[in-house]
């Protein structure tokens, strides 16, 4: 299989942002909740603030701790992508072509905000 530029482009993206729809995303938070405690802490103006902490035991430790590394969820979104890509081509392109544009979107946004702000 030869992997070129373009397919290295486009499967980075679609890790970036599938690792953080995992990781940040309000949308994946059903995922995640399974996994953390929610600590609720009252700063000094009198706000709740909310934290989320991994389990203390086991699988859901685990998952906990990985879900809340963005490096660590990272490098699994890198191999699911990937494998999928090598296996299941006709399959996953799409998924990835979706993810690589949406990566690519919240880079162009992260870039408009940038300049909106200054």
């Amino acid at each position: 299989m030869k992997i070129t530029f373009l397919n290295i482009f486009l499967l980075s993206l679609s890790c970036f942002r599938l690792t953080r729809l995992l990781v940040f995303d309000k949308i994946t938070v059903f995922i995640r909740r399974p996994f953390f405690d929610e600590i609720k802490e009252e700063n000094d103006n009198g706000e709740i603030e909310i934290y989320y902490l991994p389990k203390k035991k086991g699988i859901k430790k685990f998952f906990g701790e990985l879900l809340s590394c963005y490096w660590c969820t990272g490098i699994w979104a890198s191999a699911i992508i990937v494998t999928a890509y090598i296996l299941f081509p006709i399959y996953s392109s799409p998924i990835i072509l979706i993810l690589a544009i949406a990566g690519l979107a919240s880079f162009i946004e992260a870039i408009v905000q940038f300049f909106i702000e200054k």
